[in-house]
């Protein structure tokens, strides 16, 4: 009998690709109960992208969640998604903090680790995987399938191999993508069985409709492990019901013994939650035959609709679809999984929404062509290469080779924000974010913003409030207003972030803003932009809402055109932006950490002579 055991990942992968991350803890724990009564192999929970959500935007700390889990499901495994070398970040990072993290999160009771390479390259898997092994929890490495003209059975089977000698337990095919068809993944699964001898792991999301027909497929072939999302958190960009697998394989040889009553239960809670998050759903949840060309994955769509949404374009998705595809094939056909999704789905956005390929090119973009990733899967576009480099040496190494020792560093650099090693960590995963949630948790600003926003209603908004939390419907929600369009507009754009996903609201005004149809909280428009609008050549200005994440110039400075003048966050990734023309800096009206706009001239440049 070969009894096929279920991973849920309601708690992680289902929401990420359904709701962009948004589920909140609060909403886990009272199901938890429940999940650890039903006898899953383990629960997927953490990694991925809760690591950042939680601190970019739901203000939770990704720790306390881990450690709260743990002691909610006592019986069950708990199992993370790690990126080998980048860990939960956009970066590598050295070998010791590697090692600090992956010690820390098993210390707060992560039991299995899904690891894996953005690029396959086993380099940046071999420390990740030593590291577990030293804890003693179950190292699973990662093969991450796709398509292109240089993958195919062979490179998978090697790189299959390859983990079982760095010492993983187990092997998972994670088709992110939802690429597999049923006799690709039998020839796969046959194939793997027969190289290695570890338990094989299937991953794979249901976007194309054929996730469940490769589930069987795998079974058949001796596949013993699948994961599974409860069904009201199930399907499209997400994953195979969880009960409708158990009622498949019940009866038969490979029954689970999964009790569906228990199921039922528990996944008539999720049902009920998810109600609570119908704004950050996706238009984009149900099957879609076309990820087999555009190869966007399940976690990416709902974020790449997010993003687009959030810049008032997301009728221009079929356009960034279409240029997914490109972008790839200039970059090597890397496999689209964070945070290789993101750095093509993101210049796929840049090419796109500023109407010529290339013009801006993300950092992250530079560093993969540099080879700060790892070796491509295939030869990159020469002249890209050479537009986004010039002539820099290319890096031919493990990139963390390179890298000096860095934990202590960075415990200095965030000093007495950190009160533990776990925030440290917090701080190295996403520095900009990381250090804004630690401040804030230090300085309590929950409470004075409050009562600041109370005391200017009082004094009849006098001065309006930039920053403020609201309670609606048992809900909190934090607020922030990043700026507004001219003052003397009748239509005027007003740019917010709500649990910080910018919201852009085009509201009809005289001299007041009106709320909810009436003076009742009306709001002096001297929260409007004070930056002029571009009127010149030398005006340097954003193509997207965006944070300012450094100034590289000061008044007077002398620069050339193309110079870096400011470095940007969108997305999740990092732009330098450059100077239109030569000449000198003649003011800035921008400093570090503040939001942009488009139509904002954030620096100005008078031409030589």
């Amino acid at each position: 009998m070969q009894k096929v055991y279920l991973t849920d990942v309601i708690l992680r992968d289902a929401h990420q690709s359904l709701i962009a991350t948004r589920l909140r803890t609060e909403d886990m724990l009272p199901a938890c109960a429940m999940l650890d009564a039903i006898g899953y192999w383990s629960l997927e929970c953490w990694g991925g992208a809760t690591f950042d959500a939680c601190l970019r935007f739901l203000k939770e700390d990704p720790w306390e969640r881990l450690a709260k889990l743990k002691a909610a499901l006592p019986n069950t495994r708990l199992q993370m998604l790690l990126r080998g070398q980048n860990l939960l970040g956009y970066r590598h990072y050295s070998d010791d903090v590697v090692r600090a993290f992956i010690l820390k999160a098993a210390e707060n009771g992560m039991d299995v680790f899904r690891i894996f390479d953005a690029l396959n390259d086993i380099r940046n898997l071999k420390t990740a995987i030593e590291a577990t092994k030293e804890t003693g929890k179950h190292a699973q490495g990662t093969i991450c399938y796709t398509t292109s003209p240089v993958h195919d059975i062979y490179s998978f089977v090697s790189l299959g191999k390859g983990l079982a000698e760095l010492g993983c337990d187990s092997i998972a095919i994670k088709d992110m993508a939802g690429l597999l068809t049923p006799y690709a993944t039998s020839e796969l699964v046959k194939a793997l069985k027969d190289a290695v001898a570890l338990p094989l792991h299937l991953h794979s999301h249901a976007t194309s409709g054929l996730a469940e027909m490769c589930q069987l497929k795998a079974i058949e072939a001796g596949c013993q492990h699948i994961d599974t999302a409860l069904s009201s958190w199930a399907g499209g960009t997400s994953h195979p019901p969880t009960e409708s697998m158990v009622t498949a394989l019940k009866g038969t040889a490979y029954d689970t013994g999964l009790d569906l009553d228990k199921l039922q239960a528990v996944n008539s809670y999720f049902a009920e939650v998810r109600k609570k998050y119908r704004r950050f759903e996706s238009e984009f949840t149900g099957i879609d035959t076309r990820v087999h060309i555009f190869q966007v994955p399940g976690g990416m769509i709902s974020n790449l609709a997010n993003q687009l949404r959030e810049r008032n374009a997301l009728d221009r998705i079929n356009e960034v679809y279409e240029e997914i595809p490109k972008v790839r094939k200039d970059l090597g056909y890397p496999p689209l999984v964070t945070p290789t999704s993101q750095i093509v789905g993101t210049q796929a956005v840049l090419n796109v929404l500023t109407g010529k390929r290339y013009e801006t090119i993300s950092n992250e973009v530079k560093r993969y062509l540099l080879g700060g990733y790892g070796k491509a899967p295939a030869a990159v576009d020469a002249e890209l290469q050479k537009r986004a480099i010039g002539s820099e040496e290319l890096i031919d190494c493990r990139p963390a080779d390179l890298l000096k020792p860095e934990f202590e560093h960075l415990r200095q650099e965030i000093g007495h924000l950190a009160q533990n090693d776990e925030d440290v960590l917090s701080y190295a995963m996403f520095p900009e974010v990381g250090k804004q949630f630690l401040e804030q948790r230090s300085t309590d600003s929950l409470v004075p913003e409050a009562l600041q926003l109370a005391a200017t209603l009082e004094e009849g908004v006098k001065k309006a409030p930039t920053e403020f939390n609201v309670a609606l419907h048992g809900e909190s929600y934090h607020v922030k207003v990043t700026g507004t369009g001219p003052k003397n507009e009748m239509l005027r754009h007003f740019y917010f972030m709500v649990d910080g996903v910018p919201e852009e609201i085009l509201i009809e005004t005289l001299d007041e803003m009106v709320l909810d149809g009436g003076t009742q909280g009306a709001v002096k428009g001297n929260i409007s932009s004070k930056r002029p609008r571009p009127s010149s050549e030398g005006d340097v200005v954003v193509s997207m809402p965006c944070n300012v994440l450094e100034v590289m110039v000061k008044v007077g400075q002398q620069v050339v055109a193309g110079q870096g003048v400011l470095v940007t966050e969108a997305m999740k990734m990092e732009t330098e932006i450059t100077a239109p023309i030569s000449g000198t800096v003649k003011a800035v009206h921008v400093v570090k950490g503040e939001p942009a706009n488009p139509g904002e001239v954030l620096v100005e440049i008078v031409a030589a002579g």
